[in-house]
């Protein structure tokens, strides 16, 4: 394991757990390993709701190992996006991460979806430069994609979602999918959480 990253929701008795691991077969390990102790001592005070894992590449014995841990999955294989930076390392302390779930109510819309995205991606790195990261994974089981995006600070998110990229194609995604969950990381402004909720996004946020 790379790193772990515990946050505090927002006006709820819950947390938001951020993993990171060098490969697939490390995060394996850990869902057969050491998870598994975990997750008998967290069930005495708490319920999981949802794993969202994203990566290049999920060996089967990771996608295995995930789906005998009891709690509902969703994971995706990197499709495309971009990085401004090379490492997460180089991201400021003020960065917001947002990590979403986008799922089409007919299958056969799922290459539009693919299309959308990957138009945001792609005018985003002209008009959003406080988009630090966009990525798309499409998700195994369903016709999904787990969208993961980064910004440097909440004003650049203010931005993206009133003037960027998110206020541009809404209308083209809104038609055809909906998000199942929105998970923000970091220092949101209380502005963006209310235009979050006239936005109808089904948003956590942490601390």
């Amino acid at each position: 394991m790379v790193s772990t990253a515990v946050h505090r929701v927002v006006g709820g008795g819950s947390v938001l757990v951020h993993q990171v691991f060098a490969d697939t077969d490390a995060l394996a390990r850990h869902t057969t390993g050491v998870s598994v102790e975990q997750r008998r001592s967290l069930a005495a005070v708490s319920e999981p709701g949802l794993h969202m894992v994203r990566g290049l590449e999920l060996s089967d014995v990771a996608r295995s190992a995930l789906a005998t841990s009891g709690v509902p999955v969703a994971t995706g294989e990197w499709t495309y996006g971009f990085a401004r930076h090379d490492s997460a390392a180089e991201l400021p302390d003020t960065a917001v991460q947002v990590t979403a779930v986008w799922t089409v109510a007919d299958p056969s819309d799922l290459g539009e979806l693919r299309h959308w995205w990957r138009e945001v991606a792609t005018l985003a790195h002209e008009i959003d430069p406080g988009m630090l990261r966009c990525e798309a994974h499409q998700v195994d089981d369903r016709p999904a994609l787990i969208i993961h995006e980064t910004f440097a600070d909440t004003a650049e998110l203010k931005f993206h979602l009133t003037k960027g990229t998110a206020a541009t194609f809404k209308k083209n995604l809104d038609r055809i999918a909906a998000p199942e969950a929105y998970y923000f990381r970091g220092s949101v402004a209380w502005s963006i959480r209310t235009y979050s909720t006239f936005m109808r996004l089904p948003a956590t946020y942490t601390r």
